[in-house]
This record gives C-alpha cells, structure tokens and sequence, in this order.
C-alpha cells in the first residue's frame, strides 16, 4: 500500500488544495511573504509528514512523523484564524475549514492509533 492510498492522506490533501485556493484568492499580495507563505507551508506539511512517515517501514517513527501533522494542522488552523481577524476570509470560510481541520485531525489520530496496535512488542512506547 503506498501512502496516497490511505484515507487521512486523501482527506488532508484534499484540505492541502483548498488552503492554496484560499490563499490564491482571498491574501492580499502584501502576505505573500508573511501569512501566506506560512499557512502554505504548514497545509502542505500536513501531507509531506504522512507520506515522510509511511516511507519509514518503522511504526514508531510513522507515529512521530503523524505527530508532527497533527501539529500542522493545528498550526494551519491558528493561520486562518488569523487570516479571519485580519479580514482576509470570511466567518463561513473559517467555520468551514476549521471543519475540514476537525475531520483530518480524526482520521489522523485513527491512524495512529492503528499504527500503535500493529507495533511489535519491542517498538510499543511509540
């Protein structure tokens, strides 16, 4: 199984794309180094901790790379937060991203609990 199979990577690449839209047609161009260049990054570290910790074949270090996305994504939600205060999107964008946010964080901690129950014994403090 290659990790653009697994669920969680579809659903946060999916959130991945809408951020870029956002931000390509909401941010204004005095951003692009600031707010817009962070959100950015961070949306897409979602994904590339994913397929980074599925390439390690050790359960424990996909567990940590999925951490680090869950990281992310609440570091994308804390930007568009801020996005909202500064006027950039709306309340119903906010509401709806924060949504898409809420679900990937699920699925990602449903994958980390599944990978915590396919370690070997030796590899369980992960």
């Amino acid at each position: 199984m290659n990790f653009t199979d697994l669920e969680v990577y579809k659903e946060c690449r999916q959130l991945r794309i809408g951020i870029s839209l956002i931000v390509k047609t909401n941010f204004p161009s005095d951003e692009k180094y600031k707010l817009s260049d962070q959100i950015l990054r961070c949306s897409r570290s979602i994904t590339a901790n994913i397929a980074e910790g599925h390439g390690r074949y050790y359960f424990k270090e996909n567990i940590q790379f999925c951490r680090v996305s869950r990281g992310s994504l609440s570091e994308t939600l804390e930007h568009l937060i801020t996005a909202y205060d500064e006027k950039y999107i709306s309340e119903e964008i906010l509401v709806e991203y924060k949504a898409k946010l809420d679900t990937c964080g699920r699925l990602l901690n449903g994958y980390i609990n599944f990978l915590k129950k396919q370690q070997k014994p030796k590899d369980e403090d992960g």
